[in-house]
């Protein structure tokens, strides 16, 4: 218990617990992807190329309503609660779908593993950053969200293992596992105080902040909840719309990556094993990618290194198709991975600090659904490309052109809501003891 009365060590497990559902996150977000090879042309399913793509589309529609609904009831219902029905969702759909025996049941599962995840990022980020405070807030946020592209490095390791020799099942019972996490979260995991202020709960609201260490109450004053009404009121409307239209374009490059890559590189001439070990890098480099650029971000700032990601994704890609050497193909694909999946993170850290604490979810949410508008047109995009007479060269290409456009509309987009919302409650705080959130005395958290 002593720990837990420590409000250091009480975020850091905030932190951790959001950490460890957003590596299953990643990891059911990626397990399609990597096992696609084995499902294509090989029973129990046999799916053609445009089945395949087709089948990954309607599995992230579930996370586009998942994000929106997310986006449209996190701020009215509670963070926690969202949080753990999403969880929960997920879970259930992913031992469903290694149970499947058809493929009907197949996609209704991917569609409710969608849904669960969908709705998680929004609610996670929402709520680490609400416990975090001090100048660090950027590193601290970018190590919460190393938790997706990690888990894309487990199951991309899991499927080169296991796919080869057991099929695609037991990859997709793992996922399953974290039904095991559901009793933990609910024990451990506070609910917002930004929530619990504004759904008249302020007292509650009080005593979590002084347990957690966390700055003062907003501003006496502040009208009503967070939600779309907030995002697209006059002062930022057009910074929502560029903010929606960044992100379609970016988990369009993202999902259509991830979805087609191992079998890109397997129509190439690499064995099955070689060729998800390709997506295993590119995740790495989202990975390495995140804690690098979260670290600068609190420097500079997320939006020119969201900006550079882009560009640096759209080049290496580009690169791609020359058909370089086996060693200088691995650098690109982790450049690519950089710039194409880590970015992503990096911009999630963006809206969590452009959007007012009562909002925050909301944008999120939002810009996250409206973006798996992307994220279901990259399956089918990159499977048009893959059927080209030269795969390599039209995917790299088709994905180049989506990540370039993606930079060119976030470089428009300005720093901060205009907005007279309340102050952001995760603003420097005097005393932290963790490595994870330490504050630099005199600096101010923008």
């Amino acid at each position: 218990m002593q720990s837990l009365l420590n409000p250091g060590r009480s975020r850091v497990t905030i932190y951790l617990l959001c950490w460890v559902c957003l590596v299953a996150d990643g990891y059911d977000l990626m397990v399609y992807g990597a096992t696609l090879p084995s499902l294509i042309g090989h029973p129990p399913f046999d799916l053609t190329v445009a089945q395949g793509g087709h089948i990954a589309s309607l599995a992230l529609a579930g996370m586009l309503v998942g994000s929106l609904v997310a986006g449209t009831l996190t701020d009215v219902l509670g963070r926690r609660r969202l949080f753990l029905i999403s969880v929960t969702a997920f879970s259930a759909g992913m031992l469903l779908t290694a149970v499947a025996t058809n493929i009907t049941w197949f996609v209704l599962f991917r569609t409710l593993t969608g849904f669960g995840v969908g709705g998680l990022l929004p609610s996670a980020v929402a709520i680490a950053s609400e416990f975090t405070v001090g100048a660090r807030r950027s590193r601290t946020i970018g190590f919460v969200l190393t938790g997706p592209p990690t888990g894309m490095v487990f199951a991309a390791l899991f499927s080169s293992w296991l796919v080869p020799l057991h099929g695609f099942r037991p990859v997709y019972a793992l996922g399953g596992a974290m039904l095991l996490m559901v009793p933990v979260l609910w024990k451990m995991l506070p609910e917002s105080p930004a929530y619990l202020a504004v759904a008249g709960r302020p007292d509650e609201a009080a005593a979590l902040r002084e347990h957690y260490g966390l700055p003062g109450a907003p501003a006496a004053g502040a009208p009503g909840r967070g939600g779309l009404r907030d995002l697209v009121a006059r002062p930022t409307l057009k910074p929502t719309l560029l903010i929606w239209l960044t992100t379609f374009f970016s988990l369009l490059t993202a999902f259509g990556i991830t979805t087609w890559l191992p079998q890109v590189m397997a129509k190439s001439g690499y064995g099955l094993g070689s060729s998800i070990n390709f997506l295993l890098v590119y995740c790495l480099g989202a990975v390495v990618g995140t804690l690098v650029a979260s670290r600068l971000a609190d420097r500079i700032g997320p939006k020119r290194l969201v900006v550079a990601g882009y560009l640096i994704a759209a080049c290496a890609l580009v690169a791609i198709t020359t058909r370089p050497s086996t060693p200088v193909l691995v650098v690109l694909v982790l450049l690519a991975g950089y710039g194409g999946l880590g970015t992503q993170n990096i911009l999630n850290d963006f809206i969590a600090r452009f959007y007012p604490a009562r909002s925050r979810a909301s944008g999120l949410g939002w810009a996250l659904g409206v973006g798996r508008v992307g994220a279901i047109v990259g399956p089918t995009y990159g499977a048009w490309a893959i059927g080209a007479s030269t795969p390599l060269v039209a995917t790299g290409m088709a994905f180049a052109v989506t990540a370039l456009l993606g930079g060119v509309v976030m470089s428009t987009i300005p720093n901060s809501a205009e907005t007279e919302e309340e102050p952001d409650a995760s603003g420097p705080e005097p005393s932290s003891v963790t490595q994870l959130d330490a504050p630099i005395a005199g600096k101010v958290d923008r």
